[in-house]
């Protein structure tokens, strides 16, 4: 009753015009910028950020959610109908998807995606309404020993989960770490790593930084691509499933829920394990395996709500714990930052509106998703016939004149391009940058939460294992470092990623 009398206030908050309004707009831009092949929501969030600082909180984060699966079911298009996916998570959805378009079946496989996604979508939102509060509670009694072990077990599970070499991956965590301390000590007022330059003061904007990393990186690098896009010559049509698809895609529609439910809620998780995961259980649990790459409908429908419930799940730690578990949910914190809103347990009992707003919202945006796409596929079939160099200097523009609106200083465009260009290298280099901005959101945080622990246990360090909640997540930290150590562990995971690149 007390979940369902919440939940009457967040649908009261998300259907007033203004979020509705925000909520179509977020999904809209999300699709598409999130339908041009190599950006996805990361890059898409971080070009659309700044265009929510002068909203209200809620609206902000509303327009944000939506911008997030807007942009996570564009890649889905883009992958079935020119076999290039619009960022990682689709990328197990071009080896069916598109073979399921060459055979005359797009419509079916665009269909099954939507309908998969907003069912995925809508049971993850119960789960997430129905777990926030008890978790919240819990997460009331952490202290700040607690919240530094959680933030250490989400970045070493980040490092575990990224793509490439275990040493590239903490080296990024730590570079992330580093950027963080740039600007003034909170506690002692002195300049940290600024190197006499007074813009740096205040520390690094997460918009540059993710910006940069994300949206510049990813910009310059589809300029080098050769890759021609093949667009499907004959008209889309067909969107109406067949009972024989309807029979094989329900069950992996299902499966899919479920598995991208719970690996979204884990650090580093999100819609990129989950869609993966998806695939190679279908690809088991199926009679004739043989029929998977030809166009097995249960490849798109499985990944698909999969992708959709890790994205929507991995809200879970950030409402709850105030704790991102991958680059996007960074993001988010460094815009709940932007508005005066501190991400943790107290967001629920000092902002409801807000809380269980942003919630309601997820339902709204997710119906706003099939609504609105499956009668908007020529639109963006035209989008992907203009070519790279008319449309990416556009996209530059827009970008610059986001970041300069945050401050107002041309300070934050050259430090949004330098990261661009690092970004590039990192990327020449296979290095994820994903792992170095949660280490640059965190770290503050981390330190924080570090000299409040040690100043309460007058310096004494075995406070982090003389309590028990956090000993259990350094325990936690410990074996997942030397599980994954083990030499058959790693190189299951070596083969796992190389498969997903291939």
């Amino acid at each position: 009753m007390e979940l369902l009398n919440h939940l009457s206030v967040g649908f009261g908050v998300a259907l007033t015009a203004v979020n509705l309004m925000y909520a179509f707009i977020g999904v809209l831009l999300g699709t598409l910028i999130g339908v041009l092949p190599g950006i996805g929501p990361v890059a898409t969030i971080a070009m659309l950020l700044p265009t929510t600082y002068a909203l209200q909180p809620v609206s902000a984060l509303i327009m944000l959610a939506g911008i997030y699966y807007g942009a996570q079911y564009g890649g889905s298009t883009t992958s079935i109908l020119i076999n290039m996916p619009g960022e990682t998570s689709s990328a197990v959805t071009c080896l069916d998807g598109y073979q399921m378009a060459r055979k005359g079946e797009a419509g079916a496989a665009l269909s099954i995606a939507a309908i998969g996604s907003f069912f995925a979508g809508c049971v993850a939102t119960v789960l997430v309404a129905a777990v926030s509060v008890p978790l919240s509670e819990l997460a009331l009694k952490f202290g700040p020993a607690e919240y530094f072990s959680l933030m250490t077990l989400g970045l070493i599970g980040a490092t575990v989960l990224a793509h490439g070499s275990l040493i590239k991956a903490i080296a990024m965590v730590i570079l992330g770490l580093l950027l963080g301390i740039v600007g003034t000590d909170v506690n002692s007022g002195v300049a940290r790593f600024d190197f006499g330059i007074p813009e740096l003061s205040d520390g690094l904007g997460v918009v540059s930084v993710a910006m940069g990393l994300f949206g510049f990186a990813e910009i310059i690098l589809n300029l080098e691509s050769t890759e021609k896009r093949e667009l499907l010559s004959s008209k889309i049509k067909g969107f109406w499933l067949t009972r024989k698809q309807i029979r094989d895609a329900a069950p992996a529609v299902l499966r899919g829920t479920a598995l991208g439910s719970v690996l979204g809620i884990l650090p580093g998780g999100g819609a990129m394990l989950s869609s993966f995961a998806s695939y190679a259980v279908e690809k088991k649990m199926a009679k004739d395996p043989s029929q998977f790459g030809r166009g097995a409908i249960q490849g798109v429908a499985g990944p698909e709500s999969a992708n959709n419930a890790g994205a929507q799940t991995s809200f879970i730690p950030l409402l709850t714990l105030g704790i991102p578990e991958n680059a996007v949910m960074a993001m988010m914190v460094g815009a709940m930052t932007i508005h005066n809103i501190q991400p943790g347990p107290q967001v629920m009992t000092s902002n409801p509106s807000l809380f269980w707003g942003l919630i309601a919202s997820m339902w709204i945006g997710n119906l706003m998703l099939v609504v609105l796409n499956l009668p908007l596929i020529g639109i963006w079939i035209k989008l992907l016939t203009v070519p790279y160099r008319l449309l990416y200097p556009a996209i530059l523009l827009f970008c610059a004149i986001g970041v300069y609106t945050v401050n107002n200083t041309s300070f934050d465009v050259m430090q949004t391009a330098f990261f661009g260009l690092l970004g590039v290298v990192f990327m020449k280099l296979e290095c994820e940058p994903a792992p170095l901005l949660l280490g640059f959101v965190l770290g503050p945080m981390m330190e924080e939460n570090l000299r409040r622990a040690l100043l309460l246990s007058r310096g004494d360090p075995f406070v982090f294992v003389q309590r028990p909640i956090s000993a259990g997540l350094l325990i936690a930290a410990a074996l997942l470092i030397v599980v994954i150590g083990l030499p058959n562990i790693r190189k299951k995971r070596e083969e796992a990623f190389q498969e997903a690149v291939t």
